[in-house]
């Protein structure tokens, strides 16, 4: 059997192949595509290959907003000094990821980051600090910018900071 970060049945990177305003179905590619990239994140030491090769990956977990059942998914991140800083383009779409209102009502996060598993607080910046960061961003995500202005919804951006 291929490693999970072998599959070839979708570019994880592509996100014209996601129903990304289709909020089921979204859900239902991501609860496909998130499980083989944990595995493989945890397998490797916090590295994951294929579509992700180049691009520094956490795991965030996050309780349930609605459901208060634990949650995680894999995201991509940059560092800003000592924190950790993701952002919520949910491929585009109209709205903003599940994991986004997670945070909102639990800031009280874990990350694993490489083989490291510790508590962080989510912080949500606005105003320039946000776009300081959102540059900052894309500097290392730049693929992130064309999505962004495919969109009206300004993408959210999240500071994580170890408790």
């Amino acid at each position: 059997m291929d490693k999970p970060h072998e599959r070839k049945d979708r570019d994880a990177t592509d996100r014209s192949s996601y129903d990304v305003n289709d909020r089921a179905a979204f859900k239902k590619q991501m609860e496909e595509l998130n499980p083989p990239i944990i595995e493989d994140f945890r397998s490797n030491g916090g590295k994951v290959g294929g579509d992700f090769t180049s691009h520094n990956l956490l795991l965030l977990h996050t309780i349930g907003a609605k459901s208060q059942q634990p949650r995680v998914n894999p995201l991509c991140y940059i560092k800003d000094g000592d924190a950790f800083v993701i952002v919520g383009s949910k491929g585009g779409a109209l709205t903003n990821p599940d994991w986004y209102y997670n945070i909102l009502a639990h800031p009280e996060v874990e990350l694993e980051v490489d083989t490291e598993r510790f508590k962080a607080r989510a912080t949500i910046p606005e105003g320039e600090e946000r776009d300081r960061l959102f540059a900052s961003y894309l500097k290392q995500e730049p693929e992130i910018d064309g999505v962004q202005k495919a969109t009206p919804r300004i993408f959210p951006v999240i500071r994580l900071t170890r408790m």
